[in-house]
């Protein structure tokens, strides 16, 4: 399997796999199955969550991040596999432990606060366990790190979606949980709050130094809140990484296909060359190719910003493309372009370079480091 080289920075919040790999295993799955009569929703699924770190479950509709969640979180058993919590099984062939029981926190992705109470009252509620001088201590405590110290007695109806889901992760880490859980957590939020969010709430997590699953299908805010990703496709995981790894290498045609807007160039591998639709390069273009690869053909991964294409008229040589499709972003154009070989592949341009659907163009191959690729199926 082929890597690319690296070139793309997550968000400079994000911490490398290394900084967690003395931290001890707070969270264990091992062959965790899930099934729903001749359903499998969740097959066979092991991962480790390290203490600290920020682990999202990424993939699309139906890929079983949910169900996961759910199993973690004590709602739903297992089929198969065991599941450890603080080296102490809750989940497995003779075990389970209700959620009532776990030390897990959990914020829904509605924020499910209770209308009929405060601010305070809402962080309190899963005090249980204190005096009333030691509830109160430690509803302060969690307003402050939420950034809202002086809204304890507010009714929560009153709040922005934003300070909403600030109060549902203060009463998730009030009784502090060994793993707080974060089922798709600012999908409610639109998408200007949704981003400020996402990164208020990996810095509240951090401050509190808790470990935490977090549940998405949007692949920007699991790379840029994310210490490590796990990318599942149809109840398995086909990769786990830190962000810049999962993009930069996926290790299967699915990940590199669900991660940024991807496109293949087939190309056939020869003796010294890489040929395709947009020119000849040097073998080295393709990371980790061997010599058995000489003579087939390869699908070889570009992404948007690999790839730059330009008018005929404007072009040193003949076009060897045509615009079929573009997206205006703002501050640039996705422009799709079908090469005369039948390959459809993406160019990103700045929002001045206006070219027309329909239009000739000379597409190039514009990256500075070794492509992704992948045995034509």
């Amino acid at each position: 399997m082929a890597e690319s080289a690296s070139r793309r920075h997550a968000d400079d919040t994000s911490r490398s796999t290394a900084e967690f790999s003395g931290s001890d295993t707070v969270l264990e799955l091992d062959g965790v199955t899930k099934e729903y009569g001749a359903e499998t929703a969740v097959r066979d699924l092991s991962l480790s969550v390290r203490e600290g770190e920020l682990l999202t479950l990424l993939g699309p509709s139906g890929c079983g991040k949910t169900t996961t969640l759910r199993m973690l979180a004590g709602l739903e058993r297992p089929t198969g596999g065991t599941i450890e919590l603080d080296a102490q099984r809750v989940a497995g062939p003779d075990t389970f432990v209700a959620a009532e029981d776990r030390e897990i926190g959990i914020v829904f992705q509605d924020f499910a606060l209770f209308p009929h109470l405060s601010v305070a009252e809402n962080v309190a509620f899963g005090l249980t366990d204190r005096d009333e001088d030691a509830t109160a201590a430690r509803v302060d405590e969690m307003l402050a790190l939420v950034d809202m110290p002086e809204m304890g007695d507010r009714s929560v109806d009153q709040l922005s979606g934003g300070q909403q889901q600030r109060v549902a992760v203060a009463r998730s880490l009030a009784p502090e949980p060994d793993i707080l859980l974060l089922d798709e957590p600012f999908s409610n939020l639109d998408v200007r709050l949704r981003v400020e969010m996402r990164e208020e709430v990996r810095r509240i997590l951090k401050e509190a130094g808790v470990t935490a699953v977090s549940v998405t299908h949007d692949q920007e805010e699991a790379l840029s809140i994310s210490d490590r990703v796990a990318v599942l496709n149809d109840g398995c995981i086909e990769q786990v990484g830190d962000p810049e790894g999962v993009f930069e290498h996926p290790e299967s045609r699915f990940v590199a296909s669900f991660l940024g807007q991807a496109a293949f160039l087939s190309a056939r591998v020869g003796s010294d060359t890489v040929d395709t639709a947009v020119g000849s390069y040097d073998r080295a273009l393709l990371a980790g190719l061997t010599d058995g690869y000489q003579g087939a053909m390869v699908d070889v991964l570009v992404r948007p910003d690999d790839l730059r294409a330009a008018p005929v008229a404007d072009a040193t040589g003949a076009g060897n493309g045509t615009i079929v499709k573009r997206q205006y972003t703002g501050p640039s154009f996705i422009y799709h372009v079908e090469l005369d070989n039948g390959d459809v592949v993406r160019c990103l341009h700045n929002h001045a370079d206006n070219m027309a659907i329909g239009e000739p163009v000379a597409v190039s191959l514009v990256s500075d480091h070794a492509l992704a690729w992948y045995p034509t199926e």
